[in-house]
């Protein structure tokens, strides 16, 4: 866009007629320029609207699913509910992905507890926590920062996934404060040296995606442009064979965002 900006800026006037004639051409391309950029904003915006539509409409049947789930405690029904756990966090970061290239600004900025975040993102992975007999070793940090509680526990919610899926059966998930870092830990398989720093990257999936099929480069992705909005900072150390530890900055700031 701002390429096009500067192709439509306006011509200093011409004294001759061989300017004129030029101003006259650029004048028609500036028009044609104006069309095409209003035509692929027209389609941007066309197709962010289909794809937002179908993202909630596929959320009933999930629901509805859900429910009949619910409805059942034996090991199979267990297994199918943290699929469709899988399918729903899915949903949710094509849901997310779009609002934010919508380049939209529902971001409610308040004082939120920490504590309310972590725990709405444990309860959605509480099944899988149980099934795999993994441990989580976590206190309330009594904590409070300035945010949009539903971004933060959008991230939050993404890490602990990442961590849940590298993480071996009876291992650990440990959450802490550290400062004015609210700090996510596994025990899992650890993060190569060589991918750490592009981690954040869209679409980077590293050895670990490699091995694991289901991982799509987009989440951590997505936590780094959230965390740029609410400026916060995010960061990750990781030792191969021992775990990875995320650490999400939360301290106070400028949270008026992009």
């Amino acid at each position: 866009r701002q390429a096009g900006e500067t192709v439509l800026a306006p011509l200093p006037e011409m004294k001759t007629v061989e300017g004129q004639d030029c101003a006259a051409l650029v004048e028609q391309l500036r028009q044609e320029l104006r069309q095409q950029l209003g035509a692929a904003e027209t389609r941007r915006g066309e197709t962010v609207a289909y794809y937002t539509a179908w993202v909630h409409q596929i959320k009933t049947p999930i629901a509805a699913m859900r429910l009949t789930l619910q409805g059942e405690d034996t090991p199979a029904a267990r297994r199918l509910t943290a699929e469709l756990g899988r399918i729903e966090q899915y949903v949710d970061m094509a849901l997310t992905y779009l609002r934010l290239e919508e380049g939209g600004s529902d971001y409610v900025i308040r004082p939120c507890s920490v504590d309310e975040v972590v725990r709405a993102a444990v309860r959605r992975f509480a099944g899988e926590f149980i099934d795999r007999r993994i441990r989580l070793d976590y206190e309330p940090v009594q904590w409070e920062t300035v945010t949009d509680g539903k971004w933060l526990t959008f991230v939050v919610e993404q890490l602990l996934s990442n961590a849940l899926k590298y993480t071996g059966q009876e291992g650990t998930i440990r959450i802490y404060r550290q400062g004015d870092e609210l700090c996510i830990a596994d025990t899992g398989i650890g993060i190569a040296p060589e991918d750490l720093p592009r981690v954040f990257q869209m679409g980077y999936t590293g050895q670990n995606g490699r091995l694991d099929r289901r991982s799509s480069g987009i989440g951590l992705y997505l936590c780094r442009r959230i965390c740029g909005n609410l400026r916060h900072g995010i960061r990750m150390e990781s030792v191969p064979g021992k775990g990875t530890t995320v650490y999400l900055t939360l301290g106070r700031g400028d949270f008026l965002p992009e």
